[in-house]
């Protein structure tokens, strides 16, 4: 099946949500210091060595055919409507194609004219989601600033081999890892994601191992083959994730840890709320995944999210035991979240549930306990934190579907393994504003206490501040059009 690219209609519906991310402008790198390079249907990137900014004009389509690199203490300005194409491989141990950020990176699109991060149009096909065509964006220690805006990144998530930039660097470990479509690694970089579609990924649509990030409006959809998650966040970090559309993550929406917590990179601390979560986990074997897996001493605000036809509810590994596994239970908060079931029965027997669970009720109400090993013996760690998380959220049950009445998507109709959320066209199948009177607009948290990080301050990129949309007191991304 061919999915042709019209990505600018693919882009546009990102501009319907309701949540607003602001910007104020103060010192913008000059985008009129173009180096003079044509880079129209060219493999001709742009002179670094004389010039500090390289700019890729509007409409530009750049074919990559071997590793990119922007050099530490320069940047890179990518127009909208400029077309990034990864073509073949590197080398004669055939490498992905990397485009590796070392300085700054600022990727422009509009909701008519985004960016794209692709490959070429005739292997943009059903057959390649999950085939991992190339290395993604992989922003190291020395990236200071990105910024991807209207952007749409896909057919990400080939394997990290030996002699690949990010395993030279020591980000990735050649053999065991598959390339996210966006990677960050600098506790002190500044990172805006927004406007943008992430999709068709073998790996994470986002891997933080450090810095400050607003991820906010995107659409992710079809993250992770056999694993992996839409936004997956480690120690180093400070970032709030809202007003977000994540389709059919394979294993969770959200992973958030504090691993690898050192006084050099400290305790992850995460907000996310506002987001919009379908059908995550059942593409992943066994009983892990589910929608959102809190671990490892993170420290997280977690609140009026909407989960729909998802395996299971948040879940804190380890939270009644004294492990450095378990999250910090003392100042965080994963409550008046939204999960909504409908009634079709998981239906692919190529998955394997060890606990029998066929249904998104029958999970969310599950005494989830997973069995493990330790020293040689069998641990059994209980999943959901029945004592603190989500004793105010609104749970579905078998007899009670929670419908939150969507304008155009059908709780009880879409298969729970349905990954794909485009037409061929490249327009949204399914609309997932909330109709009037819809249950999920009422109930969710209103109180100040839990502000995100950056909705008042906000982050500087490339000379203009960028601030965190504002919790709204309902459950998801949308509210009513």
């Amino acid at each position: 099946m061919r999915l042709k690219n019209y990505f600018w209609a693919s882009a546009a519906m990102i501009s319907l949500s309701l949540m607003a991310i602001s910007c104020t402008e103060d010192n913008v790198a000059d985008s009129d210091n173009d180096n003079g390079s044509d880079v129209e249907g060219s493999t001709d990137l742009g002179d670094f060595t004389n010039n500090d900014v390289v700019v890729w004009e509007a409409d530009k389509v750049v074919e990559l055919k071997d590793h990119f690199t922007v050099p530490e203490g320069k940047t890179l300005v990518i127009k909208e409507g400029v077309q990034v194409i990864a073509t073949g491989k590197v080398g004669m141990n055939e490498l992905p194609i990397e485009f590796t950020v070392k300085g700054n990176l600022y990727c422009e699109g509009t909701a008519e004219k985004p960016v794209l991060f692709s490959i070429p149009e005739n292997e943009r096909t059903e057959s390649n989601i999950f085939e991992g065509k190339w290395g993604g964006i992989v922003a190291t220690s020395t990236c200071q600033e990105m910024l991807i805006d209207h952007t749409i990144i896909e057919y990400v998530g080939g394997d990290v081999l030996e002699g690949a930039p990010a395993a030279l660097a020591g980000i990735y470990e050649a053999g065991d890892d598959a390339y996210p479509q966006i990677t960050t690694n600098n506790t002190k970089g500044n990172y805006v994601i927004t406007n943008s579609i992430l999709r068709y990924g073998v790996s994470d649509a986002i891997y933080m191992m450090g810095g400050n990030a607003i991820i906010a409006n995107n659409v992710f959809c079809a993250n992770g083959k056999t694993g992996e998650e839409a936004v997956n966040v480690k120690s180093g970090c400070v970032v709030d994730v809202a007003g977000n559309l994540m389709f059919a993550p394979n294993t969770n929406a959200l992973k958030l840890s504090s691993k690898s917590q050192s006084e050099e990179r400290a305790q992850a601390k995460i907000q996310a709320y506002n987001n919009t979560i379908v059908n995550a986990g059942w593409r992943r074997d066994e009983d892990k995944g589910g929608s959102i897996y809190v671990e490892e001493n993170a420290n997280v605000k977690v609140f009026n999210n909407l989960l729909v036809n998802c395996k299971f509810k948040a879940t804190t590994p380890f939270w009644n035991q004294d492990s450095s596994d378990r999250y910090d239970r003392n100042n965080s908060v994963i409550d008046y979240n939204y999960y909504a079931s409908g009634s079709q029965k998981i239906d692919e027997a190529d998955y394997v549930y060890e606990a029998g669970i066929e249904y998104s009720w029958e999970g969310y109400n599950y005494s989830y306990t997973l069995e493990d090993e330790d020293d040689g013996e069998v641990i059994y760690i209980n999943m959901y934190d029945t004592e603190k998380v989500d004793k105010n959220s609104i749970v579905a049950t078998e007899d009670d579907s929670k419908d939150p009445k969507f304008t155009a998507f059908d709780i009880n109709a879409v298969r729970l393994l349905d990954y794909q959320l485009f037409n061929n066209d490249g327009t949204q199948k399914y609309d997932f504003h909330l109709q009037a009177g819809s249950p999920a607009l009422n109930g969710a948290y209103s109180g100040t206490d839990m502000q995100p990080a950056f909705v008042s301050t906000g982050l500087t990129v490339n000379g203009k501040t960028y601030k965190s949309p504002a919790p709204e007191a309902r459950y998801g991304a949308y509210g009513q059009k």
